[in-house]
């Protein structure tokens, strides 16, 4: 260790108490973290690139320092999803400072990293007072059947008014609407149940008919419309 000619000349002063780091809630305990081992919690964070074209909800699940599970979510750019694919490979299995100094390939995932690792280590993870945490697969339970990351895609202009295109149920395939023209109900396709059915060997078009699903006030619409085309 180094020293300037100004420290070396100063007499010592001894330090009074001990300043330790302030515990932390940690997956049901409180933890005085001095290591990245010390760190352990399940989280979500979201991350958006310079251009702000794009963006990626990352989900982690970190074990004693170490990322063991990661689920990468990404919406807006194409290139994005192809960046997503190479971090769920890069990022299960290395501490959170590693990931942290890693490159994700992409600058929303990198963000993302950042935002959940101040989470993480300021003891602000979901699982902050759940007793042992989640176990890893936890991440799988956010997209719920078919495994498929929940969109929302909607359109609207003052001339013309509002089109949903996609929703939490499903690709929305028609619109229900009341006598004044407002929106009371869709009808949506689960692609993700379809799939899931296509695999087990259901023919495609049955498949699809069991995938349909409605919502709101749909027994009775003054009109319905196909979003994309009327």
């Amino acid at each position: 260790m180094q020293y300037s000619v100004e420290v070396e000349n100063m007499c010592p002063v001894a330090k009074g108490a001990y300043h330790g780091p302030a515990p932390i809630p940690e997956e049901g305990k409180w933890v005085q973290a001095k290591e990245v081992s010390d760190i352990s919690g399940y989280t979500h964070g979201i991350g958006w690139c310079a251009p702000q074209q794009g963006a990626c909800k990352l989900s982690l699940n970190v074990k004693d320092g170490v990322i063991e599970e990661a689920l990468v979510e990404t919406i807006g750019c194409s290139g994005m999803t192809h960046s997503a694919a190479m971090a769920a490979e890069i990022l299960p299995g290395k501490t959170i400072l590693e990931a942290l100094n890693t490159d994700l390939v992409c600058d929303a995932i990198n963000v993302a990293m950042r935002e959940l690792f101040l989470q993480i280590v300021y003891g602000r993870t979901q699982t902050a007072f759940s007793e042992d945490g989640l176990p890893v697969g936890a991440g799988l339970d956010d997209l719920g059947k078919g495994l498929r990351s929940m969109i929302g895609t909607t359109y609207g202009t003052k001339a013309k008014g509002a089109r949903y295109l996609e929703l939490a149920q499903g690709y929305v395939t028609h619109i229900a609407l009341n006598a004044d023209n407002e929106i009371i109900g869709f009808e949506y396709v689960n692609f993700g149940i379809m799939a899931e059915n296509i695999k087990k060997g259901v023919d495609a078009n049955e498949a699809y008919e069991k995938a349909i699903g409605r919502y709101g006030q749909w027994d009775n619409p003054a009109k319905v419309i196909d979003p994309r085309d009327e």
